[in-house]
Order: structure tokens, then C-alpha cells, then sequence
């Protein structure tokens, strides 16, 4: 029996109901009814646009990004889907702080609201650096099906490591 890693921590009746479409070979085909379309944000420059769009729709007053990009070293098997960071660096007598969102490659492929809500949760910790009610109520600020579409990106990524089928996510 496959293990759900990325679904830990997830009620156990809710983990039954995605075994059983595991089981049945049917999670692919789930999630691809429910999220037919892929999404063209394939290059670091539409990425960027993409979250920059989002940023100024939701989080006007936070700080700018300096840099937004697609990242080959981010593995979910390293917990990371996506990154942000903040680099000090010294010009002149003034300190300049800048900002970075990194996304894992492979939501290139993802369908589009899996690459929103990676987006949505690291432009969060723009304004919420921890993990707690106030960052996921600003989450859901931003994307209100917040918490389903990030469970439902962790049943791609589940179905993903099962078995990626050809094509599934690609834009048409």
C-alpha cells in the first residue's frame, strides 16, 4: 500500500477516501476533472509577472520583489514547494533589504491554482513570517479556497509520485 507523505496529518476517515481512489487507480482522473487546465507561467519572467499581479492585487503596501523565479534544487521531498527570503546586503551607508520568492519547477506543470497557492502562501510570509492563525487567515484572504486546493495539490503531488501520467497539467 502506497504511503500519502504529503497528506500526513490529514483526518483519517479524508485519508481512507484518498486511499481508496489510490486503490482504485483513480486519482489521476479525479483531479484532472477538477482541474482540467494547466497554465502558461512556464518562464521565470511570466512567473514573476504572475506573482507581481497577485502581490499588487492583495499585499499593495508590502515590500517590493527583487527576484521571482522557478527553482530546480526545490524538492518536496526537502518540505519545500516554494521559498522566500530576505537578503541584507549593505550599499553605501544604507542597508537594502530584498525580497525573494523561489516556486519548485515542477509546478510548471501544475494545474493553475496549485501554482496559485504556492504563490499565495509565500507572498503571506511577506506580511506573516510564522505558521500561525493570522498567516492562514491572510492565505485565505487572498485565495478563500485556500485550505482545499492546498490539500488537493498535495493529492497531485501524491499522484504525481504514483504514477504521472503523460501530459497531465499541460496547456491545450
Amino acid at each position: 500500500m502506497p504511503t500519502l507523505k504529503y497528506l500526513s496529518g490529514y483526518p483519517p476517515e479524508l485519508l481512507a477516501k484518498v486511499q481508496q481512489l489510490v486503490d482504485e487507480g483513480r486519482l489521476h482522473e479525479n483531479l484532472a476533472k477538477r482541474y482540467p487546465q494547466g497554465h502558461d507561467v512556464r518562464t521565470d519572467r511570466a512567473l514573476y509577472e504572475y506573482v507581481v499581479t497577485l502581490k499588487n492585487q492583495c499585499l499593495r503596501n508590502a515590500e517590493p520583489l527583487a527576484k521571482v523565479v522557478y527553482d530546480n534544487k526545490l524538492h518536496v521531498v526537502q518540505h519545500a514547494l516554494g521559498t522566500h527570503t530576505t537578503a541584507l546586503r549593505m550599499q553605501g551607508k544604507k542597508l537594502k533589504t530584498k525580497r525573494e520568492i523561489r516556486v519548485a519547477s515542477l509546478f510548471k506543470q501544475a494545474p493553475e491554482p496549485f501554482l496559485r497557492i504556492i504563490v499565495v502562501h509565500e507572498l503571506a510570509h511577506l506580511k506573516q513570517r510564522e505558521h500561525d492563525k493570522k498567516f492562514y487567515s491572510l492565505c485565505e484572504s487572498m485565495e478563500p479556497a485556500y485550505h482545499q486546493l492546498e490539500f488537493d495539490a498535495r493529492m497531485w503531488l501524491t499522484a504525481r509520485d504514483l504514477e504521472p501520467p503523460p501530459g497531465y497539467g499541460e496547456t491545450t
